[in-house]
């Protein structure tokens, strides 16, 4: 176990303060945009007109869950879309993709990735990886996967996406990747992905719009369905689960689409109308009535930590005053001995299981081996904090969650005082730290 520091050096003090009052602007809009989306999301629980007698749930086939309904319908206008699949029997944010994908998507399609090569996890339910063959990707029942990249300043590439709707062969799907998972490129904001919808339609096609919105909810004013996409959908212990759901995930959109999603999960014929609740509807709602204040909580702490290492001499992406379309901060630790002491620093400052050490492991779906910190209630809750990186180059740290922001900077003063000052010790005003 790392121990936690003694009281902090002055230079680390300096920094503290310095950070404070370069995060402040951002801060105070964050805090703004947490204002609108919870009278937004009240706005949806009175309509939906949640009530007490909802939260007792159900066994069995779960036909008839009220509870169930009310839940749908609030998430369907919180997310500003006509319908909505909300289940704990979905168990991650790939899972409730698949859905989308496997629901719609028809032998001889092509699917088109508008934002470049997809996360980690779901190059195996597309086919791209090649040490899964036979598992039922995608590929294995005949569907094409086309993926354009982004340009050099990590931005989609509108030009060779123009190019490829109106002169290829027809698309049944467009993805969108909200966040940036493992890449050091730039999150997808509601004004990105509201563009890429209308070049879609100015393109003349009519193909399925699914955003991954994994880390994002909540984050912006406003959500994918609200600027055009078709479907979007996440994992309920990240955003929009408020840091209580105990598992679970959405897909949220056109009813019809939602609907083959739900076929998916269940089967065809029985759709949304199955699947027992098993007294979890009170967490479910409850996490999504909390999910906004705790997102912001989130973007507090990333923002300090954001700023405190990029005064510290480290590359950061999002800068503290960068627009901001997920909960992710990258901070680039160049090499695989302090992208370690990162995160086991990081493991040091959380509540549960402080005295674990992380290691890297062959995570299921990943290429290159993973270090995580996540010292979590909920086992894997990205809401709550965490700090993961594949071990490559550049040995980026993605810090997330966090829905106390007092704790994220504790962890994020922390794991500096155990790196010390980076390349650049004018900026701490003294000589770097050992």
């Amino acid at each position: 176990m790392i121990p936690l520091p003694e009281p902090e050096p002055a230079v680390l003090k300096a920094l503290e303060s310095r950070a404070d009052a370069i995060a402040a602007p951002a801060v105070s809009r964050i805090r703004s945009v947490r204002r609108r989306n919870q009278v937004r999301v009240l706005m949806a629980f009175r309509e939906a007109r949640i009530a007490e007698s909802h939260f007792g749930g159900t066994t069995g086939y779960g036909y008839g869950d009220r509870g169930r309904e009310a839940l749908e319908d609030a998430f369907a206008l919180a997310f500003q879309s006509e319908a909505a699949l909300v289940r704990h029997q979905i168990g991650t944010g790939t899972q409730a993709i698949a859905l989308c994908l496997f629901g719609i998507l028809r032998p001889g399609d092509t699917l088109l990735s508008l934002t470049g090569s997809p996360y980690d996890t779901l190059r195996g339910v597309i086919g791209m990886d090649d040490r899964l063959p036979g598992q039922g990707s995608l590929r294995d029942f005949g569907i094409a996967y086309e993926g354009i990249p982004l340009t050099p300043a990590g931005e989609p590439d509108e030009e060779a996406i123009r190019r490829r709707l109106l002169s290829g062969p027809p698309v049944r799907m467009v993805f969108l990747q909200r966040s940036r998972g493992y890449a050091l490129r730039k999150a997808l904001g509601l004004a990105g992905i509201a563009g890429l919808c209308r070049l879609v339609r100015a393109c003349g096609s009519e193909a399925v719009i699914l955003v991954d919105n994994c880390y994002g909810e909540f984050v912006e004013d406003g959500e994918p369905c609200g600027v055009g996409a078709d479907l979007a959908a996440g994992s309920l212990i990240k955003n929009p689960g408020g840091g209580i759901c105990p598992t679970g995930g959405y897909v949220t959109g056109r009813r019809h689409l939602v609907e083959l999603a739900a076929c998916r999960l269940t089967a065809p014929g029985l759709g949304s109308h199955v699947g027992p609740t098993l007294g979890l509807t009170r967490l479910l709602t409850q996490g999504l009535y909390f999910a906004p204040h705790m997102v912001a909580e989130c973007l507090e702490g990333a923002v300090f930590a954001a700023a405190l290492f990029r005064e510290a001499g480290y590359d950061v992406d999002p800068g503290p005053l960068d627009p901001r379309a997920d909960l992710v901060q990258s901070i680039t630790l160049g090499s695989p001995d302090r992208l370690l002491a990162f995160c086991r620093a990081i493991q040091a400052a959380s509540p549960v299981d402080s005295f674990a050490v992380p290691e890297p492991w062959d995570m299921p779906g990943y290429a290159d081996p993973v270090v995580m910190a996540a010292g979590t209630f909920v086992s894997g809750a990205s809401i709550e904090l965490s700090a993961d990186a594949p071990m490559r180059p550049p040995y980026a740290a993605y810090l997330q969650g966090g829905p106390l922001s007092d704790t994220v900077r504790h962890a994020a003063l922390s794991a500096l005082s155990v790196l010390g000052v980076c390349g650049n010790p004018d900026a701490a005003g003294s000589e770097a730290m050992p």
